[in-house]
């Protein structure tokens, strides 16, 4: 499952867990050789949309923005279907869904770094949009998020998750190369870059600025509902968007109180 993707693991022994491949970290029990390699013919359509993040940068946060402007359904609670499998993984649903099958738009999130996307991303025509977060609230919320589930080794102190985190030895990588080598790279796709920060700032802007990149026009009715429901904690209770259900599907029971969307919050102010 994709959600294996996101396990921090901060074993002593790195080569159990880790395994880096083409200089990127995934987890070693979670890799499908066949699909990684071959990932670079991917067939892209030109009305694809692929949010790309470093992990804990707003990931699940987007699922739900892109259900609801694109999903009638979603945003009027007619159908029972989780963001998830509305906005599925790139990298950790090929064994579960047929993309080939999925009506267009095809909607994505990936963490994949800029040299392991498919090639046709950089025809120009499907759409990236790239959320980056301060590395301080990433690592914080990585923390968290490895210490509530027992299929992680949890990790006794913030400053030995801190000194993982830095060296990037971390499924995920390095967060400094992910975000730079992204932007670097800017002008081979067709990329709206967007800040956690500002979204956070003003939710409402940060929806107008991605539905423009998109070319979707929501009536004001439709714009307020999609603001609403995409606030943290509206999100926060609503089990096909907060990912408790799908986590604990795979985890199991949390080791402790509390929730997958823990706080949302942004230390670094703007």
């Amino acid at each position: 499952m994709l959600y294996v993707f996101c396990r921090y693991c901060i074993m002593e022994d790195l080569e159990t867990d880790l395994l880096k491949f083409k200089g990127f970290y995934v987890h070693h029990k979670a890799f499908d050789n066949d699909f990684l390699e071959n990932l670079d013919d991917f067939e892209i359509r030109d009305d694809d949309i692929f949010v790309v993040t470093y992990p804990k940068s707003g990931t699940i946060w987007a699922q739900q923005i892109l259900s609801l402007i694109y999903f009638e359904e979603h945003r009027k609670r007619t159908e029972n279907l989780e963001t998830i499998h509305r906005v599925p993984f790139l990298e950790y649903s090929s064994g579960h869904i047929d993309f080939g099958k999925r009506p267009s738009p095809r909607l994505f999130v990936t963490h994949l770094p800029y040299y392991l996307v498919p090639r046709g991303l950089k025809d120009k025509k499907a759409k990236i949009v790239y959320i980056y977060r301060n590395p301080k609230d990433v690592m914080c919320s990585c923390f968290h998020y490895v210490n509530t589930y027992p299929i992680f080794k949890a990790v006794d102190t913030i400053e030995a998750f801190m000194k993982q985190f830095l060296e990037g030895k971390v499924v995920g990588g390095l967060w400094f190369d992910h975000v730079r080598g992204w932007y670097e790279h800017r002008n081979n796709f067709n990329i709206q870059f967007m800040m956690y920060e500002e979204m956070k700032k003003d939710l409402r802007s940060s929806v107008l600025k991605l539905c423009k990149f998109l070319g979707e026009d929501l009536s004001e009715e439709t714009l307020d509902g999609v603001v609403k429901q995409a606030s943290f904690e509206n999100m926060k209770d609503d089990p096909l968007a907060n990912n408790e259900s799908t986590l604990y599907r795979n985890f199991g029971p949390k080791l402790r109180e509390g929730h997958f969307l823990r706080k949302g919050t942004a230390l670094w102010k703007i």
